[in-house]
């Protein structure tokens, strides 16, 4: 039995469209980040700062292992100061495994809706006054009752959805994201529900290794003191790597250890940082705190809840249409859309369009009529130039689109005047098509 022929391809000029493609969900992501090993990453938009951190932390921890701790190694005895440096290690370590796992995970990212909601949520509203029809828009808030507490949820024009309980959209990675706290630029990742417990150990190591560093520098500087007998500002000006690092640590202290103290602060309270700075709550009616110990819980003690994001399943591509092969691009749902104005004219509604949507539309009806041809594509050409020009100046319009038309479209403009030019009342010339 001969073999079968392989089926015809689409040819791209024809009206048919290319068969759709599967790709990674990564690749056709609509937020700002970025993702590494296949979508199993994903970073914030500024990634590139976490290398300024891991910087910052190493090369301090660098110097005082070069500078401070080999030269402490000897002089605790049984080898007790071999121990400096491994703690040091080991801390060193940590802070930046906490670092990379806050960075590189899904913070809690709220798939968005590829469609917004259902059009029956919208209604017409008739104002009888002026004669205006208008289209209501979703209702901004809705209202969530938690604990007793009525609480509002906002309407997310970007994601087109209802953002759940605690969540906000962040401006940096264009997501919406579950139990929003922050964007760290330092992290280079937004601080929501499913790394807040990371975030936290990494600002509480860092702390706790800037002390370590501050404390051993200092113990460097008064053996040099002891052993040689001499006052703290010359054994100070002998060590300069200790001097630098004293205050390296304690400027840095500062900042990691206020972070610290306030996210515990906030912890106890069960908060975020978006919601302590807005004021949204007060002591009484916060409806997320149970006491300090369950608060502490909740952050360190409960499971990480999966992410709602499978980056790397397979979803379809678009096929190529006729729009997109023509270089017109179509109006994408995620486009937002200007207001329009609705006017009654007579018994007919139109639409009081800006420039921008007309030249586009025209650009469309362009170039469906180039596919076709005959009388009645002229017809609606020669129509919309008429639209362009008021009725005082229609008629010397229409003889000077006459010289170049066709005999045909000649004789059906001629007869289409004579009947109707009479009777067109005056008023603009979309009112009369």
């Amino acid at each position: 039995m001969p073999p079968l022929p392989p089926p015809p391809q689409a040819n791209p000029d024809s009206g048919a469209t290319s068969a759709p493609s599967q790709v990674r969900t990564y690749r056709v992501w609509q937020g700002s980040n970025v993702f590494l090993c296949g979508g199993r990453l994903i970073f914030g938009p500024d990634v590139k700062s976490i290398f300024i951190s891991i910087f910052l932390i190493v090369l301090p921890v660098a110097v005082f292992c070069g500078m401070v701790a080999r030269k402490l190694l000897d002089d605790f005895p049984h080898h007790t100061g071999w121990s400096i440096m491994a703690v040091l290690i080991a801390l060193t370590l940590f802070v930046l495994i906490t670092l990379v796992v806050t960075s590189a995970r899904d913070p809690g990212i709220v798939p968005r809706n590829a469609q917004p909601p259902e059009t029956d949520d919208y209604h017409w509203t008739d104002n009888s006054n002026n004669g205006q029809i208008s289209l209501s828009r979703f209702p901004r808030t809705k209202d969530v009752i938690v604990n007793g507490i009525t609480l509002k949820v906002k309407y997310c024009d970007t994601c087109m959805l209802y953002r759940p309980l605690r969540a906000s959209h962040c401006s940096v990675c264009d997501n919406c994201v579950e139990r929003f706290d922050h964007h760290c630029p330092w992290v280079g990742q937004c601080i929501g529900l499913r790394n807040y417990r990371f975030y936290y150990m990494f600002v509480f190591s860092a702390t706790l290794l800037c002390l370590y560093v501050h404390a051993f520098c200092w113990v460097y500087t008064v053996k040099i003191k002891d052993s040689e007998e001499i006052s703290i500002w010359k054994a100070m000006s002998k060590t300069i790597a200790s001097i630098v690092l004293i205050v390296y640590t304690f400027i840095c202290f500062w900042f990691v250890g206020g972070l610290t103290v306030f996210h515990s602060y906030l912890i106890s309270t069960n908060q975020s940082t978006y919601e302590n700075f807005k004021y949204r709550y007060d002591p009484q009616t916060n409806p997320y705190n149970r006491g300090m110990v369950n608060n502490f819980k909740e952050v360190f003690c409960t499971r990480i809840p999966p992410s709602k994001n499978n980056f790397r399943s397979k979803v379809l591509r678009e096929p190529l249409d006729s729009h997109q092969r023509t270089g017109i691009r179509p109006i994408s749902p995620m486009m937002k859309r200007r207001p329009r104005s609705m006017e009654l004219v007579g018994n007919s509604v139109y639409n009081e369009q800006d420039e921008e949507e007309s030249n586009y539309r025209d650009e469309i009806d362009n170039e469906a009529r180039s596919k076709d041809s005959g009388l009645t594509d002229k017809s609606l050409d020669l129509s919309r130039i008429l639209h362009t020009e008021g009725v005082e100046g229609q008629e010397s319009s229409l003889r000077h689109h006459l010289w170049e038309a066709t005999p045909e479209v000649q004789d059906s403009i001629t007869e289409f005047g004579e009947s109707n030019w009479a009777t067109a009342p005056s008023c603009s010339t979309r009112e009369v098509v």
